[in-house]
């Protein structure tokens, strides 16, 4: 029946509903919107909902297509309505979309409740221990399984584990040295030791290369903790049958330890690798004292084992403020040449204990005098440092980058330590920007060994406030945090020990800063106490770290 006309008809048109339930609209049916439930969806016992749908003009604009009727449509079809000039199209160049960083996996940190009820509990979380895969670099070392090829060491090949021995050597070592032309300690000196060794020393070694090699194959994991296990019992005979003059076989227990300290290292960074460290300061200790009467003069491995716990130790100092295990006998300032392991030069690292030394001094003052002379001796050290020529190999230009970025992270960690610098100040803005940009340099070149220390000394001196560092070539500008997150995430994939601490602790420092900007006003975040920032953020979270 066709439609009356309007002149025909007695009340008034009745046009279509927009607020009819999604049920009656996806049936074309008039709808009598009865709340809460219309008469035909209660009828057919059907879910009445009305969804409340938006719609932006500018999203239709941009697809070519008109937004409702405005200008399209009219009753007369004669007189089109004027379209107003928010509906007409607007073209490419009037649009200004909002730019959006690419936003990866590794980009995500947690806040839970705990953050806030425990704020001085650093928990390494899985998200932490992640592994981010992405395209390996030109220098990047592949983690795989050892190739076919002729063994090292012939006699291990036919044993069970000798594949381990194998796996050490050709993706451990590589990857716990800064220089991919410079030897790795770690085979040159420990790799003929264990043709001399009792079979303790050969355990370690392989339980250390399971462990590594668990991290890409989980099957692994229960391999190596046999094998760390029969490593622990084998030292601990050593210990004991060595009695109160382990001088005969020091160099195998001092490697044993420092294997063993590695594992853990690998192992999520836990906190048992602290355990070896000081057993090693007991065991040196009782060297050096008796080293007139009874030790002989220290050979190659024994040197690189008691350097590797004085390192470690160093390092780790940097970050809690606690006092030395290990004494200053392994450092010398006058060594300028940079230990590919490490590196860095000695002089470096002696400048590092000097500082860490001179900062905990700093809150025991009581005299005028006292803080003139600390005042002194701090400007010393920065002349030191800012005067520091690193002797590296003609060519080796990567090993070369590694120990100027650490010689940079020096400064700022002086500046902060002694100067009480802050993430406002302008010579820490200046040098986190400095190590963050060369750091970013390395990741695209696939240098990710050594950048741990500082990566985390730039990460814990971000300013919240203040996070854009520089422009990328396509103009958009770079934040410092996604840059740490990078850097931390690359390491984790390619390096041997475990960042999952490192990154677990940076994240915490983050979090305590922007709590203190949320629940302060600006006139109260002056800190009255008479620490300084790093003693503030950072000393509390950084227990048991290794920064190697």
């Amino acid at each position: 029946m066709p439609r009356r006309k309007a002149n025909d008809r007695a009340g008034p048109v009745k046009t279509r509903s927009r607020e009819g339930c999604s049920e009656c609209r996806a049936s074309r049916v008039r709808c009598d919107t009865k709340k809460p439930v219309c008469t035909r969806c209660q009828e057919r016992g059907l879910t009445c909902a009305t969804p409340l749908v938006l719609k932006w003009e500018s999203e239709f604009t941009s697809r070519g297509q008109a937004f409702g009727r405005a200008g399209v449509w009219s009753k007369s079809g004669k007189h089109l309505s004027t379209p107003s000039p928010s509906s007409s199209s607007v073209s490419s160049d009037d649009q200004v979309w909002c730019a959006t960083s690419w936003v990866e996996p590794w980009n995500f940190v947690s806040t839970s409740v705990d953050t806030l009820e425990l704020p001085y509990e650093v928990e390494v979380t899985d998200d932490d221990r992640a592994v981010v895969l992405a395209p390996p670099p030109a220098r990047r070392v592949q983690v795989t399984g050892p190739t076919l090829s002729l063994p090292l060491f012939p006699h291990l090949s036919g044993t069970n584990q000798g594949h381990l021995f194998e796996y050490y050597i050709e993706q451990v070592c590589p990857r716990m040295t800064a220089s991919a032309s410079a030897p790795s300690p770690f085979a040159s000196i420990i790799i003929p030791f264990c043709t001399t060794a009792s079979p303790t020393v050969l355990k370690a070694i392989q339980a250390l290369g399971a462990c590594t090699w668990s991290r890409t194959d989980p099957t692994y994991s229960a391999v190596g903790l046999r094998l760390k296990s029969e490593a622990i019992r084998g030292l601990r005979n050593s210990l004991y049958s060595a009695g109160s003059s382990p001088h005969s076989s020091y160099s195998e227990i001092l490697v044993v330890m420092m294997l063993m300290c590695l594992y853990e290292l690998v192992d999520h960074c836990d906190q048992q690798w602290t355990i070896h460290l000081r057993g090693a300061k007991e065991l040196i200790g009782s060297r050096w004292q008796q080293k007139t009467l009874m030790a002989p003069e220290p050979d190659e491995v024994t040197s690189f084992a008691e350097q590797f716990f004085a390192f470690q130790d160093i390092m780790g100092r940097t970050a809690c403020g606690k006092p030395r295990l290990l004494g200053t006998d392994h450092w010398q300032h006058n060594k300028q040449n940079v230990d590919a392991w490490m590196g860095c030069s000695p002089e470096l690292v002696a400048i590092l204990s000097d500082i860490t030394d001179l900062s905990q001094t700093r809150r025991q003052l009581a005299s005028d005098s006292a803080r003139a002379t600390l005042s002194l001796k701090a400007a010393n050290l920065c002349k030191q440092l800012e005067d520091l020529v690193q002797d590296v190999d003609e060519g080796d230009e990567d090993l070369r980058a590694i120990a100027e970025l650490k010689r940079l992270a020096a400064v700022l960690y002086l500046h902060c330590t002694l100067y009480n610098a802050s993430p406002t100040s302008a010579i820490v803005a200046r040098y986190v920007r400095r190590i963050l940009k060369t750091v970013s340099d390395m990741l695209d070149k696939g240098l990710l060994i050594g950048l741990a220390w500082p990566v985390f000394v730039a990460a814990v001196e971000l300013d919240p406030l203040n996070d854009e560092l520089w422009k990328d070539a396509d103009g958009n500008e770079v934040y410092g945090r996604p840059v740490v997150l990078r850097a931390l995430a690359a390491m984790s994939e390619s390096s041997v020990l475990s960042v999952a601490r490192t990154r677990a602790v940076i994240v915490k420092v983050w979090q305590a800063r922007d709590n203190i900007l949320k629940l302060s006003t600006s006139n109260e975040l002056e800190d009255t106490s008479d620490s300084n920032d790093w003693e503030h953020y950072v000393v509390p979270f950084s227990t048991a770290m290794s920064l190697v």
